[in-house]
């Protein structure tokens, strides 16, 4: 069991951003993930992916974007920036490595781990905000006859050509998912929403792309940034209820700052495949059975296909739910340069317009607050 100065938990964007930071203030951290490579959440997910964050605020730590990248990055153009800074030196990388728990001794940490146990001084956690995929147990789910797989599992509308398909939840992928299956030639295509989504465009007025509106709303109070938002929508997208998508009686920022829910980020051509039918909502999902789901209002869809875009569990609680750190959600009580225990720290958890340049801020204030904690080595 060696000795280290800095253990990072998770080799996504988060923990790549926290083991940079860590380097550039002097500290060497080992990087520790269960996948095969770095990025991996983000190397899984559908093809036609793009950032719904802009490029300015979408990168790692003091580590842009290569010049001539667009605005709203590409998975694979995320995957590369990831995998290019990951691999430049400065910190170790444990892959094919599963992290099980973390546990307090005497003056610092010990992370087990399956290959054996980690020892250290300072620990940050940042294994990502969507985790855990997570698929609602409704009732009579296993007797569904069709196909059923969470979004995270979804990779191009080849499979669904041809076919009816439910999407379960309006958020940004699941509107995604929907259109890119409704494009991809699905026979059918409906859109489960249980509970109204709050909107934002990718790009809002004269082409300013959607989050770096929400980041500059974020400094404002609470009831302007939401009226700013309710006024954006009406003027960008009009009255949706019509279509099933009324504006929620509680605002973006509202419900951001309440149960940490980040709006729909989504583009036009989205908005007007609901608008001409080729996606169509639906309430919220009640019950399945062998041909069918139905639905909250008594409704009811006979699909060959739902994908649950559902969300995910943040899955802390097996690391260091018996540590005390963590809230009636599951979620940090403290992040970013704020320790939650002495020692340990969360980057990464924050749910905000523009998360991943968010991220990169945390890290380098929690670098730079473990900095002074510890005695850097020298360079």
């Amino acid at each position: 069991m060696n000795d280290r100065q800095v253990v990072v938990v998770g080799a996504g964007p988060a923990g790549i951003s926290a083991a940079l930071a860590l380097k550039d203030v002097g500290l060497r951290s080992l990087l520790v993930d269960r996948a095969e490579a770095v990025g991996s959440s983000w190397r899984a997910r559908y093809d036609r992916l793009r950032l719904n964050t802009c490029r300015p605020f979408s990168h790692l730590p003091d580590r842009p974007f290569a010049k001539g990248t667009p605005m709203f990055p590409t998975r694979d153009q995320v995957v590369a920036h990831l995998d290019q800074h990951a691999h430049e030196g400065g910190f170790d990388v444990e892959l094919r490595t599963r992290v099980d728990r973390i546990r307090r001794v005497d003056g610092g940490w010990v992370v087990e781990t399956s290959a054996g146990e980690r020892a250290a001084r300072q620990v940050v956690v940042a294994i990502g905000y969507e985790h855990t995929p997570l698929v609602p147990d409704w009732p009579g789910r296993e007797q569904f006859g069709g196909s059923l797989a969470h979004s995270s599992d979804y990779r191009n509308p080849q499979p669904y050509r041809g076919r009816r398909v439910l999407v379960v939840g309006p958020g940004c992928s699941g509107m995604e998912i929907a259109y890119d299956i409704a494009q991809g030639g699905a026979s059918k295509v409906w859109l489960a929403v249980r509970t109204p989504p709050n909107i934002l465009m990718r790009r809002g007025p004269g082409g300013i792309p959607g989050d770096m509106i929400g980041v500059a709303l974020l400094r404002a109070p609470t009831r302007v940034a939401d009226a700013v938002a309710r006024f954006g929508r009406k003027m960008s997208l009009g009255d949706l209820t019509q279509y099933g998508l009324p504006v929620p009686e509680e605002g973006v920022f509202s419900r951001l700052r309440r149960l940490g829910v980040a709006p729909a980020i989504l583009d036009e051509e989205v908005i007007d495949a609901i608008k001409d039918g080729r996606i169509e909502v639906v309430r919220g999902v009640e019950s399945l059975d062998a041909t069918g789901v139905n639905l909250a209002d008594g409704g009811r869809v006979e699909p060959d296909a739902v994908i649950c875009a559902t969300g995910y569990r943040r899955g802390l609680e097996p690391l260091v739910g018996h540590l005390g750190v963590l809230n009636e959600r599951g979620m940090p009580r403290a992040t970013g340069p704020d320790a939650a225990a002495p020692g340990l720290r969360f980057v990464g958890f924050v749910p905000r317009p523009g998360q991943l340049g968010f991220s990169a801020k945390q890290a380098k204030q929690a670098a730079k607050a473990i900095a002074g904690e510890v005695s850097a080595p020298t360079r």
